[in-house]
């Protein structure tokens, strides 16, 4: 429910984090009438059917509609060229030019406006700045989750769709603590047995890809030393019996492409370990244990 809509900012990932570009689940206007498709009164909802195109889409385009055909359009057809240069023609060329100016202005303003919704809806703006489940400084038993108890807070309103949030406690945060040091180094050795257990058959088919995809070239991605710096829990809910959880975790690792035939390394440096900040989404099903499910760039 959540793949098109932009996750909240935690300490880890303060910044935007665009939604998930590449997915198996379709777009919400491809699932109209859906158990998950949009509702009046949520955001990025479009009466009738019809998805608002573009920056003036909605309320934007009828804004600058009203204004050209009642304003612009008026002041040329009734009082701008047709008096000419002399006499009253004048003050209707000067009546046009202030239109074009005060138009300039509203269009900013819309643009400005229509920057907004989505950031909005990510969080920023809102009850949620402060992380969800510790901070920097709440490292815990040498991992990157805080270990401390979330604050109260008002409850995540998600993009669209009915959701139900959920409790996420230390003993989940440490399975996902695991299970990125285990992803990562499945993927150095190249170990497919050992991804298909942890993650889902989606995020599965994208990890073989890319690995099939370093074999057709020569070439072989060695990721080790996998180690979490710092890492929150930005969102937990449930949609059905599958539950979700998006965590933002900044960790490090030497990370090394390789000939596959020579060992000579392509790039990266295997004498020093670089940074990344990823989020993670998990999922699992009643009483099933933690899967990953989706990447997303900090």
């Amino acid at each position: 429910m959540r793949t098109y809509s932009a996750p909240r900012p935690t300490s880890t990932a303060p910044g935007y984090v665009p939604p998930v570009q590449r997915s198996m689940t379709a777009p919400p206007a491809a699932q109209p009438g859906g158990a998950y498709a949009p509702q009046p009164g949520t955001p990025g909802y479009a009466s009738g059917g019809a998805r608002a195109g573009g920056r003036f889409g909605g309320f934007g385009g009828g804004l600058l509609g009203g204004l050209v055909a009642g304003g612009l359009i008026g002041g040329l057809m009734g009082h701008g060229w047709g008096g000419g240069w002399g006499g009253g023609g004048g003050g209707g060329f000067l009546t046009i030019l202030l239109q074009l100016a005060i138009l300039a202005f509203v269009v900013s303003l819309v643009m400005r406006w229509f920057r907004r919704p989505r950031v909005a809806a990510a969080g920023f703006n809102s009850p949620f700045e402060a992380p969800a489940y510790g901070g920097p400084s709440g490292f815990g038993g040498g991992g990157g989750f805080g270990g401390a108890a979330p604050s109260p807070q008002a409850p995540y309103v998600p993009a669209s769709g009915p959701a139900w949030e959920i409790p996420i406690d230390q003993q989940d945060r440490d399975a996902f603590e695991r299970l990125l040091i285990e992803i990562q180094d499945a993927f150095g050795r190249e170990d497919y047995g050992a991804l298909r257990e942890r993650t889902t058959p989606e995020i599965m088919s994208y990890l073989a890809e890319e690995l099939s995809e370093n074999a057709t070239h020569g070439r072989r991605n060695e990721v080790s030393g996998t180690r979490l710096l710092q890492a929150d829990v930005g969102e937990a809910w449930r949609e059905g019996d599958t539950e979700y959880a998006t965590a933002a975790m900044r960790y490090e690792g030497v990370d090394v492409m390789r000939d596959r035939s020579s060992g000579a390394v392509l790039s990266g440096d295997p004498a020093k370990a670089s940074q990344t900040t990823e989020l993670w989404t998990f999922a699992r099903q009643a009483g099933g244990p933690w899967k990953l499910s989706a990447i997303q760039q900090g």
